[in-house]
């Protein structure tokens, strides 16, 4: 396991490059969350352990991290003011390239869309909405998503319907969102909880999975919303993301504020659990599979720690049920 330490910085979110197998950026604040500024964490993996690219600092707390699909040196960050500041770490200057600011509150969630047809970026609010916004084409969004009746934790695109987001509000659903109508077309009432988390099997478009504080995750189908594909129970605290394996269809993991991640494989209806890790002392609040190294996990925690390994349960494939 190698172990990036970033004093008086508690992280909030953690990507892999699209671009470089060893390349990856944190999100993170000062005094959690709750006030002072916000530093962006460009790291690179090595031999021996994680080094650090770049730091660059924001006046806000900073939530959320997206890495641009088409460009290698571009990120996106969500800040606590209610701006995504855009940033080059080609740039010599330690500012954002641009601030996009319509939210009226913190910045939760963004999410750069993976599909060929779109280069946008969808950003989640506790103002209750979601905007869409094309970094090349200057300030304002292309439309607000508007529906929810909570706040919104988690926005996420389909990485198979072009224009398609998800979302995971504290009003208790999942929505899901045609961004050319900006219309909601699908409210999944997901738990009896705040969903703090979703993301979207990258097998099947119809399977998307919300963990929530009630201490589930739900993997649902979308063409069957009356009842969960299955229900994964074991953490005893909220779980504060999601994700699912690029690399095995019915893989996923979850991070917690019991400060552990957990790997799952849904389709074990009897054990579903595949592994526990207990690496942090504080809630795990980043999670990421690495797309270029299978089975390689990434996180983050607000002990002030970046974590990078290879979960022992998926050193070796694991044995789907028959």
């Amino acid at each position: 396991m190698k172990t990036f330490k970033f004093p008086a910085r508690h992280g909030y979110s953690v990507e892999m490059s699209p671009f470089f197998p060893t390349r990856l950026a944190c999100a993170t604040s000062q005094y959690y969350g709750i006030a002072g500024c916000g530093t962006l964490l460009v790291l690179e993996q090595t031999e021996t352990g994680i080094a650090l690219v770049k730091s660059l600092d924001w006046s806000d707390g900073l939530f959320d991290v997206t890495w641009s699909e088409s460009n290698e040196h571009v990120l996106v960050t969500g800040g606590g003011d209610g701006s995504l500041q855009v940033w080059d770490t080609d740039n010599p200057e330690p500012r954002p390239l641009q601030v996009l600011k319509e939210h009226t509150q913190e910045v939760y969630s963004v999410d750069w869309s993976q599909t060929r047809e779109e280069n946008l970026v969808v950003s989640g609010s506790w103002d209750g909405t979601a905007k869409v916004w094309d970094p090349s084409c200057g300030g304002m969004s292309l439309c607000t998503l508007q529906g929810h009746e909570g706040v919104i934790y988690s926005t996420v695109w389909s990485p198979h319907i072009p224009g398609c987001i998800a979302s995971a509000s504290g009003d208790g659903t999942l929505r899901v969102w045609d961004v050319k109508t900006g219309r909601c077309r699908l409210v999944i009432p997901a738990h009896k909880a705040e969903v703090l988390s979703c993301d979207w099997c990258k097998y099947d478009q119809n399977v998307v999975v919300t963990g929530a504080v009630d201490c589930s995750l739900c993997v649902w189908d979308l063409r069957n919303i009356r009842e969960p594909l299955s229900r994964l129970l074991g953490h005893s605290y909220a779980i504060r993301r999601v994700k699912f394996s690029p690399f095995n269809q019915t893989v996923l993991a979850s991070c917690s504020y019991d400060f552990t991640v957990r790997l799952w494989d849904y389709s074990r209806h009897e054990q579903p659990l595949l592994e526990m890790l207990e690496h942090h002392s504080e809630f795990v609040c980043g999670l990421d599979f690495n797309l270029h190294i299978p089975n390689q996990v990434v996180d983050c925690s607000w002990d002030e720690t970046v974590k990078i390994y290879t979960p022992s349960c998926l050193a070796t494939p694991p044995q789907s049920a028959q």
